[in-house]
């Protein structure tokens, strides 16, 4: 048995999310049914995070375990070639140590959430970004998102339906900036609780137009009740970017 290590991109708006649903296509249904497909062997592939629908991925670590003989540059092209035309890649392939989790073995995730500011709609790039017409403050929305920043209780910005079990945890990072007319907000953290970058974006946003001030975010982080919540920003923006690992490969 040989555990292979994947780094996946995806266009997330065919698919309800990473997990496997019983009510609609998944990234992870697309996978297993590939690598079942080239093996001839029912595999679970493993992600180091669980995407919201609608969600994408530009580098989702991901694993999986093959019994059959088969070198990683082949795996990588086969499951590229059983997975066309859905707009799922493997983009990398190697071997992995046998206690290497794409999940478990995680110690930061990273999401990026791209914002278009301008009042004519999106022709290349509609389900793939946030369209936001009216001018943003990127100072202001800075401002805020340092309120953020650190570890704290985020009930405010979590899913009434978020399945975690505690709802502390420590933002390493939350970064707005702004090329032109696209603004873009990096988010790392180990561990983000369910639509918890969305709901900061959202609430940044609100910031940006004048609708909250600074102070008004640390209130609502201060609150910890999802009804303080301003507002949840549609999944079109947001990608996973990148999982950190112990090891320097």
């Amino acid at each position: 048995m040989t555990r292979f290590r994947l780094t996946i991109e995806f266009d997330g708006r065919p698919y309800m999310g990473w997990q496997r649903q019983g009510h609609g296509p998944s990234v992870q249904e697309a996978m297993e049914v590939a690598a079942g497909q080239i093996t001839g062997e029912s595999v679970t592939v493993h992600a180091a995070g669980r995407t919201d629908a609608g969600v994408h991925a530009t580098a989702m670590a991901a694993h999986v375990d093959i019994a059959r003989p088969i070198t990683a540059f082949r795996l990588m092209e086969a499951l590229n070639a059983v997975l066309r035309p859905q707009p799922v890649a493997v983009i990398a392939c190697a071997v992995a140590a046998d206690d290497w989790h794409a999940r478990f073995s995680c110690i930061r995730r990273r999401y990026v959430y791209h914002i278009v500011n301008r009042r004519a709609p999106l022709a290349l790039e509609a389900g793939l970004a946030w369209r936001v017409p009216k001018p943003l403050d990127c100072m202001a929305m800075q401002a805020a998102a340092d309120q953020l920043v650190g570890r704290h209780d985020f009930t405010t910005f979590r899913s009434a339906h978020c399945q975690a079990d505690n709802p502390v945890r420590t933002l390493d990072r939350l970064d707005v900036s702004r090329a032109g007319e696209r603004i873009s907000v990096a988010a790392e953290a180990r561990s983000f609780l369910h639509h918890q970058v969305r709901s900061m974006v959202g609430c940044l946003a609100l910031v940006g137009h004048g609708q909250w001030s600074v102070a008004d975010m640390g209130k609502a982080l201060a609150a910890r009740d999802r009804a303080a919540l301003g507002f949840n920003a549609p999944p079109d923006g947001l990608y996973f970017v990148g999982a950190d690992y112990p090891d320097a490969d």
